[in-house]
């Protein structure tokens, strides 16, 4: 995908954009553990990857509802521990500490957002909102341990934490209502 270099990001010019990018580790997409780490190649987009990350878990939302909520709640479990280790696994094959593109941790973070939320596009669309506000503004404790908490577990646990925090939004505002 050929990055368009006439329209860098706000304040960042272009051969800083250029630096950032070249200078940032590829993953291998032969490699099935990558392909999953980068969210089935969603983390490899050059803007906004941990957004375009939760996008793709949109549609797996939609293949776990008809589990039902125990199942749910296992299911999104296994997906955190199994994240804790491919997370991991990938950063170090990078050399980096929470590659920006490493978005399975976005995945297990919006679930959790979702879970027991009530059906229709508007909570969907709330549940997004809330998770990638959470995420990005990272409110105490999310940051702290962000910043002290390392490997597989550190680049899990914020996303985890923005979840619960967009999960007890959702719940408040539903009223605690019943998963679909």
């Amino acid at each position: 995908m050929e990055q368009n270099w006439k329209n860098p990001p706000v304040g960042m010019s272009t051969s800083r954009l250029k630096a950032g990018l070249a200078s940032r580790p590829r993953p291998d997409w032969r490699n099935p553990l990558h392909l999953l780490a980068f969210g089935l190649g969603s983390g490899g987009l050059p803007r906004a990857p941990g957004t375009a990350g939760t996008l793709v878990a949109v549609p797996l939302y939609g293949l776990l509802l008809p589990l039902g909520s125990t199942a749910y709640v296992f299911v999104v479990l296994a997906m955190f521990l199994f994240g804790i280790w491919l997370c991991g696994r990938v950063s170090r094959d990078l050399g980096v500490h929470d590659h920006s593109g490493i978005v399975w941790d976005e995945w297990v973070g919006f679930l959790i957002t979702m879970a027991w939320a009530p059906s229709g596009w508007l909570w969907l669309t709330a549940g997004f909102v809330l998770f990638r506000l959470f995420d990005i503004w990272k409110p105490w404790p999310i940051g702290w341990l962000d910043r002290r908490v390392g490997g597989g577990l550190g680049i899990m646990l914020d996303d985890v934490l923005a979840g619960v925090y967009g999960l007890i939004v959702m719940q408040a505002a539903a009223g605690f209502g019943p998963m679909p």
